[in-house]
């Protein structure tokens, strides 16, 4: 059996994650920690978009990883699973940061800045 025809990690309940997210930037633009509305300048709206679409990609990969440590510490992946993820997550991180490479934005800017509670990614 060839890599692409493995069978898919059981799945991540990203929308947990999303849902646990969700809640604390609502409560951080209630509070006033984060702007609830983006100013985009039209000379540099594309980049914005690029680098807005990689931040949130990279996000979810995070996410992604966070789920793979909680399980692998539960116990609920075999070993090839762990393998599989590791190596998955990896090479979507070295994706991301080559896409921000070729697009001229450096990949440590690539992050959401909750001012005074720090940087999300």
């Amino acid at each position: 059996m060839n890599d692409m025809n493995k069978a898919p990690i059981a799945a991540f309940r990203l929308e947990d994650a999303v849902s646990e997210f969700s809640s604390s930037l609502s409560d951080s633009v209630e509070a006033g920690l984060i702007p609830n509305e983006i100013s985009v300048d039209p000379e540099t709206v594309e980049r914005d978009l690029v680098k807005l679409v990689l931040t949130l990609v990279e996000f979810i990969r995070q996410l992604m990883e966070a789920q793979a440590i909680r399980r692998m510490e539960n116990g609920s992946l075999t070993e090839d699973e762990e393998e599989r993820v590791g190596e998955t997550l990896w090479r979507a991180r070295e994706k991301i940061i080559d896409l921000a490479n070729e697009l001229g934005i450096d990949p440590e800017t690539l992050t959401l800045d909750l001012g005074p509670l720090g940087r999300l990614v």
